[in-house]
């Protein structure tokens, strides 16, 4: 008799410790007006159903069920929608320049940044799985109202800067496929009416959306590969590269760049919301462990096809233009009339295959960029819009600056360089507020129950995520030293570098890293330096 009360404490343990979705109702249930004020990522409606094949007299309920094939089918798609990130013209730019400038040399970076990337992205999963809420709506409920809105005005700027280089990026590859008829703001508007191709499709259900992005994925893949092989690379420099570390002085700007550009902080937003337009249910011990499962091979097989990706215009660009006289002038706006002057025209010409690479890259990371503003949005504000309305918010907070940007900037290569630059800094700048709420979470066991990442995977994360925060601020740092002149404007930037610096401690702070006695010692230094 006295062994019941201990089994019953046990499934009550179990319980406590598998976190429910309170807000949101079964799959059978009819939406009540109540469940209208709460947000949510996919509606019942709109998950995928993830069928056993086996009967169900022949499942045990508390076993992860064995690897399927089929299963596995039906979970990919997140991961390669989260891997475009990776491959945004802003990336391609890094990858062309870390080529030209730095040759074969920082291979072996860009390898161990994938793994870093990888690392951050399947803890952003397992946030999604195991609480069946993504990371925007997480925040809303962790976070003070003041911390809440100023890490959502941080997540609104690093996509918008995000959009802008992407958008741009689209427009460059319809100038050079128009062979220079359709100017820079043309292409601007082109692209910006993805976001009705992106309503259009989202009409169709989830694997139809799913279906188009891996068609613009094998596109980039078919044309870079194109290109790989027509420039014919070194294999013996490109396995060094790979497998020794160099690193000088001269391309150390080149090498802050190829990891700043892997951890993209919407990204992080997107992914943990992406994982939930499958039918998990977050009760059951072993069908989130099996989602958890699958995600990981999926992303780590879509994370594997971006580094072929980068891998490929990096080492094009490193056996073209490594030590010539262009390696420091090429960017995105000129790379593919230095590609056609190098290696000509042909039955295909090169400059129409970069470009048609160029344009798949930019258009799905421009769709990915709405669908992530829809949730980052939606999470933070918990806004019941219809999405068409969010769409077009979410488009119109991008698409007006980058018209702005169009015209002022169509005729100079040289001034979207530097526009380029400082929206890499915006992106710099926002890492912190995505990775510190990301690590937060993921280690509260209030939050992720059993899920709760051990000792040894939370401090090789925070080692990533300072690593990767450190790495961004040497480029920040780096900027500002030739950037900032004048007194008035360094006084601005010290002051908002010393605020920006407390929010970073507080979010540290909040998470229990430090020690609650910092923060108080903080703020009594600032308040008395204030007196």
């Amino acid at each position: 008799m006295s062994a019941m009360p201990r089994e019953d404490d046990k499934d009550e343990e179990a319980n406590r410790l598998l976190r429910s979705e309170p807000t949101s109702p079964p799959a059978t249930t009819l939406s009540s007006p109540d469940d209208e004020e709460e947000d949510v990522a996919f509606e019942a409606r709109e998950k995928i159903l993830i069928v056993d094949l086996d009967s169900p007299e022949s499942v045990d309920a508390n076993a992860v069920p064995p690897f399927s094939w089929k299963k596995l089918w039906l979970f990919t798609g997140p991961g390669f929608l989260m891997s475009i990130a990776f491959l945004d013209p802003g990336n391609l730019e890094g990858d062309l320049q870390s080529g030209a400038i730095a040759g074969y040399s920082l291979l072996w970076l860009l390898m161990w940044a994938t793994i870093m990337g990888l690392l951050i992205q399947l803890l952003s999963a397992r946030v999604g799985v195991a609480t069946g809420r993504h990371l925007a709506e997480l925040c809303r409920e962790e976070y003070p109202n003041w911390a809440k809105m100023l890490l959502w005005f941080m997540a609104e700027l690093a996509l918008i800067g995000a959009d802008i280089q992407e958008v741009i990026g689209s427009a460059i590859a319809i100038q050079i496929l128009s062979h220079g008829v359709l100017p820079l703001w043309a292409g601007v508007l082109i692209t910006a009416s993805d976001c009705f191709i992106f309503l259009f499709l989202e009409n169709y259900g989830v694997r139809k959306l799913e279906a188009v992005f891996a068609v613009l994925i094998a596109t980039m893949a078919l044309s870079f590969a194109w290109m790989f092989g027509d420039t014919k690379p070194s294999g013996k420099k490109l396995l060094m590269g790979l497998l020794i570390p160099r690193l000088s002085s001269k391309t150390i700007r080149q090498a802050v760049g190829v990891v700043g550009c892997v951890i993209m902080p919407h990204n992080v937003f997107l992914h943990s919301a992406l994982v939930q337009s499958r039918n998990i249910d977050p009760h059951k011990k072993s069908r989130v462990q099996e989602a958890l499962n699958y995600y990981s091979i999926e992303s780590s097989v879509a994370l594997l096809v971006s580094f072929m990706i980068n891998l490929f215009v990096t080492t094009i660009f490193a056996k073209g233009f490594y030590g010539t006289k262009q390696a420091d002038s090429i960017g995105l706006v000129n790379a593919g009339q230095y590609l056609e002057e190098k290696y000509g025209g042909g039955v295909f010409p090169i400059l129409y295959i970069w470009g048609i690479g160029l344009l798949a890259a930019g258009q799905s990371s421009t769709i990915t960029g709405t669908y992530a503003g829809q949730f980052i949005m939606g999470g933070f504000l918990n806004l019941r819009l219809k999405k068409w309305m969010r769409a077009l918010i979410t488009r119109s907070f991008a698409i007006v600056p980058t018209i702005v940007v169009a015209i002022f900037f169509n005729t100079s290569e040289a001034s979207l360089d530097i526009l380029n630059e400082w929206l890499n800094v915006l992106q710099s700048i926002q890492i912190p507020f995505a990775l510190i709420p990301l690590l937060t979470l993921v280690t509260k066991e209030q939050v992720m129950g059993v899920f709760k990442i051990g000792p040894v995977l939370e401090r090789i994360a925070w080692t990533v995520a300072a690593l990767v925060i450190v790495i961004n601020g040497y480029l920040l740092l780096d900027f500002f030293i030739s950037e900032v002149k004048g007194v008035l404007f360094t006084s601005v930037v010290c002051l908002s570098t010393a605020a920006y610096v407390s929010f970073i401690v507080y979010l540290v702070s909040h998470c229990g890293v430090l020690p609650s006695t910092w923060w108080s010692l903080l703020t009594k230094r600032i308040a008395y330096i204030g007196n």
